[in-house]
């Protein structure tokens, strides 16, 4: 998700991150409940259900609320939220920009390397020559003049709103249709079972680059930014938090995904039919040494270390 910026650079090399914290069992009883946010992408949905997974083995007592990303960012600052997993850079640089700044919400580390996030279509579309995001304009009458994104407030969303109003790549008559990740995929779906023309916001990790033929659009870095909207994915918590709760912070300065690992646990939930609660159980017991780098440092709630009691209950 999108604009490179000098920020961006800087949260990459570490600049202003928040320092790493040590493991205490000397946490406050309010640090008993940690409060996530999930703004709907499956993606964070299951990196939220298997840091929630681990924390209940651990003696925690966790609650997610489901917002979009503004609605995130002013629930972190008032400190009625604690995690937010799915800080998507440099593409929510907009949304973050002015909690960072005043400090109420603090940044970390990156969770995520490599993602990606920008338009996108089938094959067959790209094979009839829409190739890149100057090629809208010229194949308006065949996408019915829309872009099919997700849920209102999201960061793309409001990229592709912004492409419109400019009217960059000649695009201003079109339409943006906002709605959620499942409709946006169904739209994709029937799309291609009808052999319909249709362009989308794509991104990984995420099933979709397996489950369906589709292709990345060249040339939107003005607003997605380069490498086809290459992304870093923040862990951020709310002022202080990784501070006053300091075995949670420990637990959330280990936590590092791989795109794969992402892409095989939204499949559970998206093709699988599976809650992502199971599916990070599944993909723990079938991964187990990740633990080894997750619970370094980590207690439970008594102060007993992580890693035998998670092995236990995992039934590793």
């Amino acid at each position: 998700m999108k604009f490179v910026t000098s920020v961006c650079l800087a949260l990459s090399f570490g600049v202003g991150l928040t320092k790493p914290v040590l493991a205490t069992a000397a946490e406050p009883e309010s640090c008993k409940l940690v409060r996530f946010a999930d703004v709907g992408w499956t993606d964070i949905t299951v990196t939220t259900a298997v840091t929630r997974l681990l924390l209940g083995n651990l003696g925690y007592v966790t609650s997610v609320k489901r917002l979009s990303v503004p609605q995130t960012y002013k629930s972190l600052q008032d400190k009625q939220l604690d995690v937010f997993l799915g800080n998507w850079m440099p593409s929510m640089e907009n949304d973050i920009k002015a909690y960072r700044d005043a400090g109420t919400v603090e940044t970390l580390r990156a969770n995520l390397h490599g993602a990606k996030y920008t338009l996108a279509v089938p094959d067959y579309v790209y094979d009839g020559g829409l190739k890149s995001f100057k090629d809208l304009a010229k194949f308006k009458d065949k996408l019915d003049g829309k872009i099919y994104g997700i849920e209102p407030g999201n960061d793309g969303n409001a990229l592709i709103n912004k492409m419109i109003k400019e009217n960059a790549y000649g695009i201003g008559t079109f339409k943006l249709v906002e709605s959620n990740e499942a409709k946006m995929l169904a739209s994709v779906e029937r799309a291609g079972h009808l052999n319909q023309w249709i362009v989308f916001l794509g991104w990984e990790p995420h099933p979709m680059n397996t489950h369906y033929k589709m292709k990345y659009l060249e040339g939107g870095d003005d607003y997605f930014g380069p490498d086809y909207g290459g992304a870093t994915v923040y862990t951020n918590v709310r002022k202080g938090y990784a501070q006053e709760c300091a075995n949670v912070g420990k637990l959330l300065a280990n936590l590092e995904f791989q795109l794969n690992m992402e892409n095989e646990l939204m499949d559970g939930v998206l093709n699988q039919s599976l809650n992502p609660r199971q599916t990070a159980k599944n993909w723990l017991q079938a991964h187990p040494q990740v633990l080894d780098a997750w619970l370094q440092g980590v207690t439970n709630r008594d102060g007993q270390p992580a890693l035998p009691i998670v092995k236990s209950k995992l039934q590793l």
